[in-house]
Formats: C-alpha cells, sequence, structure tokens
C-alpha cells in the first residue's frame, strides 16, 4: 500500500482463481420459491429460478441449509449433514440444483454449520445417552452448582449457555439456541467427522462452503469469566488457526475448495491470518463492522447511533486490511441482517435511488459480492406490526426476555422492525400474484405487501428498474477487469454525504461516487476525477457538477457503454 491508501498489486496475482471474477447469489431456499404449495420453498422450486439466477449474471451460488433438521434455526440445527430435510425434497433434488447449475455455469457454496449440530443429532443422542458413551466427549458437558447451571455464562439467544439434562444430570453448552448443542472441538474424532461431511459433499459435486459461526470453534475454558455473554470465551480465541488449517490441509485442499467465511471477532488487523493466500485458511472473509455498526458495544436488544463515516469505514478499513494479497466477501444483506435499503437507504420516496446506488457502492470493490435474494430487486423490510407476525427463534427470545426484563412491548417491536432477522427471509417477490409468486399455498411467513410494485416479473420489464441495474453493475464488473483486479483507493473519506473511491488496472481508470442522501451534493473537484467521464449511474438526467438525490455516477478513462 502506498502513502495515499492505494491496494497495489503484484506478479504474484497473476494465478487468479475462479472466485476473484465471480458474483455470488445467495438463496434462502424456505422463502425463495415452493414447488409443491405447501408454503415452504423447496429444492425442485430452486432448480426452476436457476434460469433467472443466470439471467442475471451470477457466477455461484450460496445455499442456506437444506440439511435434516427439526427447523428450531432454520436450518441451522442440523440433525443429519447426509440428508435433506424432507419438506425441502431429496438427495435427487439437491443433485438436479447441481447439475441445472453446471449447465448454466454457476457454482455451488453449501452452507457449513460445524460449531454445533441439533439436539436430535445421533451424535447428541449418543452423547447423552450416558456419562459413559463413547460420544459423550464430542460436545461439552459439565456438573453444575448449587442446583443450577455450571457459570453464569449466557447464550447468543439469550438466557443461559447451558442446558441441563436429566438422564446424567449435568448440563450441555449451547452458545445459541439451546437446541443447537456446540460440539467439542478439541476431540479430534470430531474433527474428523466434521471432515468427513465436507468430503461427502465435495464428492457430489458442490465448490465449497460458506463456513457458519466458524470463529466460535475454539473455546477459552481456562479464561472464562463467572457471567455475562458466552462469546467472550469462545470467539476467535488462540488455537483456532490450529483447527482450521487442519481442515484445510484434510479436506480442502485436496479438492481445491473454496471457502468464504462468517468471521466475527476477526479485527482488520488480523485479516491476513484468515485470508493470506499462502498462510490462511479461508479465500474470502464475510466482515460485520458495516452490518452490526448499530449494535456493536451496546447491550443484547439496544441499538446505538452511527454515521456515514463508520459505515463506508466498516468496507474501507478492510479493503486496506486485505491488501496486495487478501480477498474479501463483500455484502449489505444476508440472512442474518435486515434489508440493505431500509437500514442505509430510503425504502420510500427513493428506494430505487437508493437500493442502485447501494449496489454500485459495494458492488464494484475490490472483492467478491454477494448479492441476496431479493436485494437485486431493492426488496424492502417487511412491516411486521406484532410479535405474532415473526418467526425467527432469536426475535421471540428477546421478546419475552426483554418484556420480563421490564422493556414495554412497543420498545421490542420498534428493535425488531429495525433489527429483526425475519426481515430479509420474508418469501421471494416473483410477481404481484397472491403471496408475491411465492407459493400457491399459505407461506410460511408472510410476504412482504409491497410485493405488488416490487417484483421480479415488473423489474424485468424496466430498464430503470433495480433489477435491471444490478445487470448493468455486473456487466460492467465483468467487462473491465479494473473493477476485479485493480488498485483500491479511498477519496472522499470525511464525507458525511458522500462515499467514493478509485478503482485502477493499467491504463484503465475509474471512479465510484455515491450521494448517501436525499439532497443534492456537489460532485467533488478532485484531480483524481479529472479528465473522466461517466461510464454508468442511476440518474436518467441530472447537473453535470451535482449529485441528484442518492444518486451514484461510475466515472472513468475507459471507453465503454452506459
Amino acid at each position: 500500500m502506498d502513502g495515499n491508501g492505494t491496494v497495489r498489486r503484484n506478479a504474484a496475482a497473476a494465478a487468479r482463481p475462479w472466485w476473484k471474477d465471480a458474483v455470488v447469489y445467495q438463496v434462502y431456499p424456505r422463502s425463495f420459491q415452493d414447488a409443491d404449495g405447501d408454503g415452504i420453498g423447496d429444492l425442485k422450486g430452486l432448480a426452476r429460478r436457476i434460469p433467472y439466477l443466470a439471467d442475471l449474471g451470477v457466477d455461484a451460488l450460496w445455499v442456506c441449509p437444506v440439511y435434516d433438521s427439526p427447523n428450531d434455526d432454520n436450518g441451522y440445527d442440523v440433525r443429519d449433514y447426509r440428508a435433506i430435510l424432507p419438506e425441502f425434497g431429496t438427495m435427487a433434488d439437491m443433485d438436479d440444483v447441481l447439475g441445472i447449475c453446471r449447465t448454466h455455469g454457476i457454482r455451488v457454496f453449501m452452507d457449513l454449520v460445524a460449531n454445533h449440530t441439533s439436539d436430535e443429532h445421533a451424535w447428541f443422542l449418543e452423547s447423552r445417552a450416558s456419562k459413559d458413551s463413547p460420544k459423550r466427549d464430542w460436545y461439552i458437558w459439565r456438573k453444575g452448582r448449587d442446583g443450577g447451571p455450571p457459570d453464569g455464562l449466557t447464550s447468543h439467544f439469550g438466557g443461559s449457555a447451558w442446558e441441563y439434562d436429566e438422564r446424567t444430570g449435568e448440563s450441555y453448552f449451547h452458545l445459541f439456541s439451546r437446541r443447537q448443542p456446540d460440539l467439542n472441538w478439541e476431540n479430534p474424532e470430531v474433527r474428523a467427522a466434521i471432515r468427513d461431511v465436507m468430503r461427502f459433499w465435495l464428492d457430489r459435486g458442490v465448490s465449497g462452503f460458506r463456513m457458519d459461526a466458524i470463529t466460535y470453534l475454539k473455546k477459552d475454558w481456562a479464561n472464562a469469566p463467572a457471567d455475562g455473554p458466552a462469546a467472550a470465551m469462545c470467539l476467535n480465541k488462540p488455537g483456532l488457526l490450529d483447527f482450521l488449517r487442519e481442515m484445510k490441509r484434510e479436506a480442502l485442499a485436496p479438492y481445491g475448495a473454496a471457502t468464504v467465511a462468517e468471521a466475527p471477532g476477526v479485527p482488520a488487523e488480523r485479516a491476513m491470518e484468515f485470508i493470506d493466500p499462502d498462510d490462511g485458511v479461508f479465500d474470502l472473509l464475510f466482515t460485520f463492522d458495516h452490518v452490526d455498526l448499530d449494535i456493536a458495544g451496546v447491550p443484547r436488544g439496544q441499538r446505538r447511533p452511527w454515521d456515514l463515516r463508520t459505515f463506508k469505514r466498516g468496507f474501507t478499513d478492510w479493503e486496506k486490511a486485505a491488501g496486495e494479497r487478501g480477498w474479501l466477501a463483500l455484502y449489505l444483506e444476508n440472512h442474518d441482517q435486515v434489508r440493505s435499503v431500509s437500514k442505509f437507504g430510503d425504502d420510500g420516496r427513493y428506494r430505487t435511488e437508493s437500493a442502485t446506488m447501494l449496489a454500485a457502492w459495494y458492488l464494484l470493490m475490490r472483492g467478491t459480492p454477494f448479492v441476496y435474494q431479493g436485494q437485486e430487486l431493492g426488496m424492502a423490510n417487511a412491516p411486521f406490526r406484532t410479535i405474532a407476525e415473526y418467526r425467527d427463534v432469536d426475535a421471540l427470545n428477546l421478546h419475552r426476555e426483554a418484556l420480563a426484563a421490564g422493556r414495554s412491548e412497543a420498545e421490542v417491536l420498534r428493535y425488531l422492525a429495525v433489527r429483526g432477522r425475519d426481515h430479509s427471509r420474508t418469501p421471494m417477490q416473483w410477481s404481484g400474484a397472491p403471496n408475491a409468486g411465492f407459493t400457491d399455498g399459505t407461506p410460511w411467513i408472510a410476504a412482504n405487501p409491497d410485493c405488488l410494485t416490487v417484483n421480479a416479473e415488473r423489474e424485468a420489464a424496466d430498464p430503470g428498474s433495480v433489477l435491471s441495474f444490478y445487470k448493468r453493475l455486473i456487466r460492467l464488473r465483468r467487462t473491465h477487469p479494473a473493477f476485479v483486479h485493480g488498485t483500491f483507493e479511498e477519496i472522499l473519506a470525511d464525507s458525511q454525504a458522500l462515499g467514493g473511491y478509485l478503482r485502477t488496472l493499467g491504463p484503465a481508470r475509474f471512479a465510484v461516487v455515491c450521494n448517501f442522501t436525499a439532497a443534492s451534493q456537489p460532485l467533488p473537484d478532485l484531480p483524481a476525477l479529472r479528465g473522466m467521464r461517466r461510464v454508468l449511474g442511476n440518474a436518467r438526467s441530472g447537473a453535470p457538477d451535482a449529485l441528484g438525490p442518492y444518486e451514484t455516477r461510475v466515472l472513468g478513462t475507459a471507453p465503454t457503454t452506459d
């Protein structure tokens, strides 16, 4: 990196893995497309929509868990890693999805849940059967104290991190739901079993894995507090990288598998320990600074103010930390986050403008962009009014605990209206038909009523839609290697209204400038922008020296078409 913060490339970048040039689409199968009318999205529905993904221009698909599961946490509580939950279909249906994706040149990431299983998994059933069970040490068991849990640690989903089991008189540890007991990664048999799961799916044809909650594997019991959040003693602790290097060496590297890690607790300054192409353990890293800026450092169920500079640093600090060799997974939304147009933009008057501006902001950065289902349509948060409309176990737990602690119903609902995970889990809006064209039955969670105007069918026919703009951005990224392999240099870092950066590769130079406000802003007169002309934007017309509300403008010196 030079003195101006520019990330420079070197000759080692010549070998470019496929995922560097890719755009990845995340599917939450339960809410994507229902093919059999039971109100739950399924694999046959996903298979039917793969041509839509190919037309969008994506190169890979991240499929959230479809493993057999009791669905306490919508599939992130796995009962059998080698079976498909019947409501999603069969293993043959999964093989069909993989085959159709191959036909369209789309690779597949499976979601690997390795920190915990369901309490109905055969491993756990054997573990809890007896203190002498051969699998007792596959999970974390402790004796209680004074008739209560072993300590005062609390789970990520609220309540004690321990669940008492009458059969053996001990409690098991769960960082998340009580139905999700944590695996004991200190046991080499556990690590070997998870590697076998990975090989099973790699042999079926997946290209790699998205690693769920992967930085929680190592538990630091020697320094565990007596009470408080359990994450404090199991988030990115010394020894974690040893587990991950073993996983890479024994299971991933022999297949050339790609990996993208959900990595909370990893600070930017330690990024290269995880994503260095030679010594790291993952190919891509999801970061959290930009999406959790409103809840970082405050008690569960509360929020804090944030500003645009903090939001921008959540991207640009990581771009600089990745430097010449690292690579990031770029995203604004996923199944655990609310809709970006509602959080960072304006989902009312300026929905199209702010959704397209946000798209340009992150899709043209250095890294691999991930698009969450419906994001490319400008889907917004749902207008939930009561707790009965929510389905997420975390939201329901929070509501119960907050009321018990004396918070008002209205206060809790205001929080969930801007942080509840169900906002990203409402049905994909395919059309203005009943239930957004998602199902002929009753959907497991209600469709957003704005599907009448915000839907794929309508937007596909509108060249000025959010969907059409995403297609143009993906084509631009594919046409000009500078947006993939060029240097990255932030501009306008101190502005509370504008954001921007430069991308340069050889003689090709581009700038991305974004207005994050509902007011017109002067286009800055920066030396780096002089001589550039507009190559793409989300405004049909406007002043050459000003950016309209939520306008984005891509400028460049290389010939291109808008």
